[in-house]
């Protein structure tokens, strides 16, 4: 298992599912965690189950005040940042039961919800990389790991604002993974990559019996992998949790489970005229 004694982590969205899945398991791999979540009561309840090792920070990650708090009262309480991990976020049962029947259409939706998608999933991603990259940067090593949504439910048109904002979300990881290429720092994304067993999925129809969906802990070995010293080339890239396989070495997962962050190759690229300096700019390469 990989060894993350001595860094310290920013898990946002923490509270619960996938999010304090994550943080205990980098607190059992030997890092400090600082647990993120809005609800002080939920908050509280995780920081308890996980123990010793962490900490917890009410706030707001949509907000940029707030994430340099974070920032902040993580580096006050372990004297260092090395891995950010932007997992909180709203889902789409906001706009639809589990079986869609009642589903909003994209031009039903209140602005207010509209925005406050696009403030918590994609906002606060931006917000939290900016107040953590310049510690990550000026260190030499730091790994951003996002938490964004398969391609199908970004454009399930009975998904409300979720699929947008996490499409966004998903378009701004690969600008940060080839903002930070070749500085130690890198930025992939990790997915459950089906219906997980969290809140944003209520208990009934099909998902009444919990066992048919994905369970949180699937998010935790490919997590490790992409913090440890051997992924250090791994960046721009995306990958499932749900094909990770623990029998397999980590070089099978990482083919059978990745893609390039926002999958490049699935669209045709702008024509430009030759010599232009701009390029591609997301190969989504391990070894770039």
């Amino acid at each position: 298992m990989t060894d993350l004694t001595g860094k310290t982590a920013i898990v946002t969205g923490a509270g619960r599912g996938l999010g304090r899945a994550m943080a205990a398991g980098l607190v059992e791999a030997g890092a400090t965690v600082a647990l993120v979540e809005l609800d002080r009561d939920v908050l509280d309840e995780a920081v308890k189950k996980i123990g010793d090792g962490c900490i917890g920070i009410a706030a707001d990650v949509s907000s940029p005040d707030e994430a340099q708090r974070i920032v902040n009262e993580t580096l006050s309480a372990f004297g260092g940042l090395h891995i950010l991990v932007n997992n909180a976020g709203l889902g789409p049962e906001r706009f639809r039961d589990t079986d869609r029947s009642n589903a909003k259409m994209i031009w039903e939706i209140d602005f207010t919800d509209w925005q406050l998608f696009l403030d918590v999933n994609t906002t606060g991603h931006f917000v939290m990389t900016k107040a953590a990259m310049p510690h990550l940067l000026a260190q030499d090593w730091g790994r951003i790991v996002n938490v964004t949504t398969s391609l199908d439910t970004m454009t399930n048109y009975t998904n409300g604002a979720y699929g947008p904002s996490k499409a966004g979300a998903e378009a701004l990881a690969t600008m940060i993974a080839g903002g930070v290429d070749g500085t130690g720092v890198t930025c992939n994304v990790l997915i459950p990559g089906g219906p997980a067993d969290t809140r944003m999925i209520s208990a009934s129809g099909i998902y009444a019996n919990r066992d048919k969906l994905i369970q949180p802990d699937v998010m935790v070995p490919p997590l490790l992998q992409l913090l440890s010293e051997g992924a250090s080339k791994v960046n721009n890239r995306r990958f499932r949790a749900a094909l990770w396989d623990v029998e397999a070495d980590a070089d099978s997962n990482m083919a059978a489970c990745g893609d390039p962050i926002a999958w490049p190759q699935l669209g045709g690229q702008a024509i430009r005229p030759d010599g232009d300096p701009r390029g591609s700019g997301n190969t989504g390469s391990e070894n770039d």
